[in-house]
This record gives structure tokens, sequence and C-alpha cells, in this order.
């Protein structure tokens, strides 16, 4: 029956991995649907050249910036993260690795269902819509740490990554994926310039696959609009926005049967708090729990030797598994982004604030030159690797409304920490091959916060409301026709790179939804 005064089905609140899918898949299942994205639209050539141009990449409103990359700090935990239409896919490393059998067995959400054999078809009609494939090189980090993995006598854990980028010999431009359906396009330069934006077509970002697609079959995407509120009205829902870019805030109220929260854990997780005590009192109390880092530790190692260059290929192009827990990336820039030299620090270690001065401050008077020629290096991308520290071992933190935003809890197990001994173990061992100085965020070394780029959890998965907040099938307790399609559904640590993961889940909780009933 078709419902009075209702604009669309569903309402798709951003358009990252969970919301692409979701507005791919509702929209060949007959849906009406909007996608509301806060960022903006970006083409190739809107990219920067580099990460200098601020304005161009980071996203700080305050400032007039409306770049797609985003720094968060909380007490516990600094986070990076996507914005614009195609959410973190702008930005991300194009890494997409199936996680261990650990991860699908964590007890967190083990007891819901046997996710390894449940979501294996979803992870390869994932791979098949994003392009998944073998890096077909390897450049001067992959094989260092290729030496490494020798070293520690495990030299089939070291493995290319499997990623999403149209690698090819031809240059005609075509359609590689979908059969003429989808855009053409150009194959992989290896310039380095994934993170922060491909300005060759190159990637396999969201705007290339699952969005074009989903326009294509009537999709709307409204960009540059951040939703407030959802309000439940007769017929199912009215989501309300406002502009994210502009000065005078503009302003739309639209209405639909269902939402789908697809906004990432910094977007979907805030708003939830703020609906449950205005609008949508019958939510989880669990909002907000249940938040994983990934365990990550990002660490640098810089060489001042003009002839040495780590900013070649893709950014992420291999991995060693160095146990069943853990597993360890190297990551590069293009050349001449070096944003992060200015708040880089030596590598240290130490359980508290002193020990920490302590220690910076003998390392600096040891070493001064080899600092100073390690900040002042002329090209800091081309002559720094990044190493991409990841374990699948649990400690979780709750996320709450403060005075301002979100301020972070301590909710399970252990702290996240920024010392890591392994990392620091591999980031040493690295240094001294490549005759590098290892580093670490100032953020890292004198406040011990680690820094994640994949912040998962706060709003997870549970037999009820009192053990999450959505169902196995992702939708919400308490309430009709709403889901949760992003990273805050994540609900175990992966302990690897999650997009793939998160498209995965998506697909699976769309195939639960039926087709449309015309009611003609």
């Amino acid at each position: 029956m078709k419902l009075n005064n209702v604009e669309y089905d569903y309402v798709i609140i951003g358009s990252g991995f969970g919301g692409a899918v979701s507005a791919l898949r509702l929209s060949e299942k007959g849906y009406k649907v909007l996608v509301i994205e806060k960022g903006k639209r970006y083409r190739p050539e809107d990219f920067p050249n580099t990460n200098w141009n601020l304005p161009k990449w980071l996203w700080l409103p305050a400032l007039r910036f409306f770049g797609f990359f985003k720094i968060t700090y909380f007490k516990h935990i600094g986070v990076l993260s996507g914005v614009g239409v195609g959410g973190g896919s702008l930005t991300y490393a194009n890494a997409l690795p199936v996680p261990k059998s650990e991860f699908f067995e964590a007890e967190s959400w083990s007891h819901l269902n046997n996710w390894e054999e449940e979501l294996k078809e979803h992870y390869a009609t994932a791979k098949r819509m994003l392009g998944v494939a073998v890096n077909p090189r390897f450049d001067k980090g992959d094989k260092i740490l290729q030496s490494i993995a020798e070293d520690f006598q495990k030299p089939h854990d070291f493995l290319p990554t499997e990623v999403g980028v149209y690698f090819s010999n031809d240059e005609t431009e075509q359609d590689p994926y979908f059969n003429g359906t989808g855009p053409k396009r150009k194959p992989c330069t290896f310039c380095g310039h994934c993170m922060i934006g491909c300005k060759d077509d190159g990637k396999n970002t969201l705007d290339k696959n699952y969005l074009y697609l989903a326009e294509k079959n009537g999709v709307e995407i409204l960009p540059e609009m951040k939703v407030y509120d959802v309000v439940e009205n007769g017929n199912g829902y009215e989501v309300k926005c406002k502009s994210s870019t502009k000065i005078f805030k503009s302003a739309r109220t639209v209405s639909s049967k269902g939402v789908i929260f697809a906004g990432g854990v910094l977007g979907t997780v805030p708003l939830l708090h703020t609906l449950k005590k205005k609008s949508l009192p019958k939510l989880s109390n669990m909002i907000g729990r249940k938040v994983r880092t990934n365990s990550e530790s990002l660490l640098g190692i810089t060489v001042a030797d003009k002839e040495t260059k780590f900013s070649e290929g893709i950014s992420i192009s291999s991995i060693f598994h160095t146990d069943k827990y853990s597993h360890v990336e190297p990551v590069r820039y293009p050349e001449g982004s070096g944003f992060w030299r200015l708040v880089l620090s030596p590598m240290i270690d130490g359980g508290n604030i002193l020990v920490r001065i302590y220690q910076l401050a003998k390392s600096l008077l040891r070493n001064p030159l080899k600092f100073l020629r390690a900040y002042f290096v002329d090209d800091w991308a081309k002559r720094t690797q990044i190493l991409l520290f990841m374990r699948t071992i649990d400690s979780t933190l709750s996320f709450k409304k403060g005075l301002i935003g979100m301020k972070s809890k301590m909710d399970e197990g252990k702290p996240p920490s920024a010392f890591i001994p392994e990392a620091l173990d591999i980031a040493k061992r690295f240094a001294e091959k490549s005759g590098g100085m290892p580093t670490a965020l100032f953020s890292e070394t004198l406040l011990g916060i680690p820094t994640t780029a994949h912040i998962l959890g706060g709003a997870v998965m549970g037999k009820d409301e009192t053990e999450g907040v959505i169902d196995s099938n992702n939708r919400v307790f308490g309430y009709d026709d709403l889901y949760v399609c992003d990273g805050s559904m994540i609900s175990a640590n992966p302990g690897v790179n999650p997009s793939l993961t998160i498209t995965a889940l998506t697909e699976r909780a769309m195939s639960k939804i039926p087709k449309k009933v015309d009611s003609n």
C-alpha cells in the first residue's frame, strides 16, 4: 500500500561504503531513494596536488576548509576519517582484505550467526563491485618489509595487498567492470596520490561503482547537507537537514518510509545520541558503547638520503601478517605531501607523560642532527615510509555526548595504546635496514594518544536492545524501517582495513529487504 505524503521510500544519511551499497541495492528493488551527504562532491580535477593545500584537503568548516579528510581528537584516540560524496573511499588507501577467522569467531558477535560462512557470498559480491585486484608491483618500502618478514622466518606471511584499483597496460578509456554501464576509466599510474584524492582516475572510489550505478537508477544525492533530526510521523519519518558549508544555513525537511544511518562512527553515533534524547527515545542505551580502534599504531621512518624514494606506488601495497592477531602495512603519500612533518617527533616509549618527556629529551640530545635532518628533509613524503600496525586484540571505548561534540571513556579492556611493543620493534628494524629515523605523532609521544584510521562500533549488533543498537540484520531496535549500515555496526575488531567488511555486511543487510510492491 502506498503511503501518503511520503517523498522517498528511504533516506540514507551518508554516502560511504554502507550508504553507497544501500543506495544501489534499494534502487534495484524499486525504491525511491535520497542520499544526504555532509561533504562535497568531487571530480578528479578537484583534488589537491599535495596535502599542503589545506582548504582542499582538510574538513574544517570553522576555517572554511571543505576538503575530504577529517582529523578528530578524543581523550583516548585520534581519528582520521573521510568526508564527501563517496565517504571514506575518497581518502582511504584502497586496501580491501577479508579478515581472519578470529574476527568472525569473536565472542562479541559470534553468538548471532556463523559469520564467516554467512558473509562469503557477500564478500564475493563486494570484491566484484569494488574491482578488487592484487597489487602487481613492490616498491622500496615493500622490499624492506619483505626482508623483515624473512628475518622473522615468515616469508609466506608477506603478501601483496588486495586493493580497489584499476590496473591495466591498456591506456584506452573504457568501463572495465560493468559491461559498459559504468563510467569510463583510466588505469593506475602508481603515483601514490590515493589518500589525497586520485587525479588519474585509477582508484575505484564509490562514485565510480555503487553510487554511479545508483544515480543511473534514479537515486538522488544531496551533498553539503547535514542531518540533525529524524522524527516519527504517521507514515514513517521526517528527516531534517541543514547546510554544512554555507554561512547562512538553509534547511530542508523530507519524509520517508525508512531511514538508513550510514554516516560512519563520527556521524551516526552522535546523531543517534541526539535522537534518543529528543525524538527517538526508544533507541537502545547501548548507543556509543563498544567502540573499537582496530588497536592501531602509526609510525614513520624518515631517511635523509636523497636517493631514497618511498612515494611511488599505490598507498598500501603489501601486508605482513606478524601473527594470527597482528598485521603491518607500508603506507605512502605522494611526493610533495609533507604536511605530517609538522606534527612529528622521535619515536619513544613510556608509561606516563613525565617518562615520555624524559625519553624525548634524551633522544633529541643524543641525536640532534639526525632528528633535524629527518625533520627538515627535502621532501618528507618521498623520504618517509609510514607503517600501519593493526591487531584483532579487543578493547573498547564508549562515546558520550559532551558539552561540545563527543567525549570518550573506557568501556572494557585496556586503554588503546600508542606504544605497541611489536610495532615499535618492526619500526626499529625498518629504520636499521633503511638508514632512517623512526618517528611518531606528537599526540602519541607526549600524550600517549594513539591514532586510528578505522574507528568502529558504537551502534553494534546484539540479541536485543540490552546488548546492541541493531539486530543481526542491521535493524534498529525499537523502530520499524530504521537501519545502521556503516563502521559503527562492526561488532568485533577485524584487525585489518575494514572497508570490504562494511561493504559485505551492508550487502547482506540489503539482501534481507524485500522488493518494493507496486501499489498501482
